[in-house]
């Protein structure tokens, strides 16, 4: 039986917005075999970091077979959210940040998870403005989305907009309050006695646990500068 050779496609993507948050735009170029397809979009008004996002899975989606993809991104946020587990792990605690943050750009990030299921990919960072070549077509591919004429709506960053006094309310300070992944009224408690870290500068006296889910939120007010005995408490 034949086994089906599965194609290495190489991703390179760049996206911005002029000014951030403002008119937006991303550029995808797709290589395989020494042949490459462009792309590019504009968008009216996003933000860099949506745009980064946004060129890495259009770029995935565009790919109708599995494949084996070597993304090349000049952003920290898109590169490191999946190779160091970022985003997977915001999935599995239902998109908050262990401070009780809502995670920004939750519908990209989802987004994106699931079409890098359908392939095996690897993210690369270049860095941005150094002469990478497929990198600088990128970004002059985004600065022709940027100012594109029919630029498309992110739909996503205006529901953001229409609800962010309730993103930044949402924040977990007190006892009482309820836990954002399960509604159940937080409890204050203290960790145990411990040293203090080579450079550690500050300790969070108690934290805020929620003992329905076990999500543990630190939060400002707990925050302790060290003191010279060596030990937090």
């Amino acid at each position: 039986m034949e086994t089906k050779v599965i194609p290495h496609i190489e991703l390179f993507t760049d996206g911005g917005a002029e000014p951030n948050p403002g008119k937006g735009g991303f550029g995808v170029i797709l290589s395989h075999k020494g042949r490459q397809k462009e792309f590019f979009e504009g968008y009216e008004l996003t933000t860099n970091n949506r745009m980064e996002l946004m060129a890495v899975i259009v770029g995935l989606e565009k790919i109708k077979t599995k494949a084996k993809v070597t993304v090349y991104s000049d952003s920290k946020y898109v590169v490191d959210g999946i190779e160091k587990g970022w985003a997977e792990n915001w999935e599995r605690n239902n998109w908050i940040k262990k401070k009780g943050n809502l995670v920004l750009n939750k519908d990209l990030w989802e987004r994106l998870l699931n079409v890098i299921d359908e392939h095996d990919v690897t993210f690369n960072w270049v860095k941005g403005h150094a002469g990478h070549i497929e990198n600088e077509r990128c970004d002059v591919l985004a600065t022709k989305g940027i100012n594109s004429e029919n630029k498309i709506t992110d739909e996503g960053y205006l529901e953001y907009l229409e609800h962010i006094d309730w993103y930044q309310e949402q924040k977990i300070e007190k006892e009482g309050d309820t836990c954002r992944k399960c509604n159940t009224a937080v409890i204050k408690k203290s960790p145990k006695k411990r040293k203090i870290k080579p450079g550690q500068n500050y300790y969070y006296e108690y934290y805020l646990f929620c003992p329905n889910c076990k999500v543990m939120y630190m939060v400002e007010d707990a925050k302790r500068e060290v003191s010279d005995d060596n030990t937090l408490f």
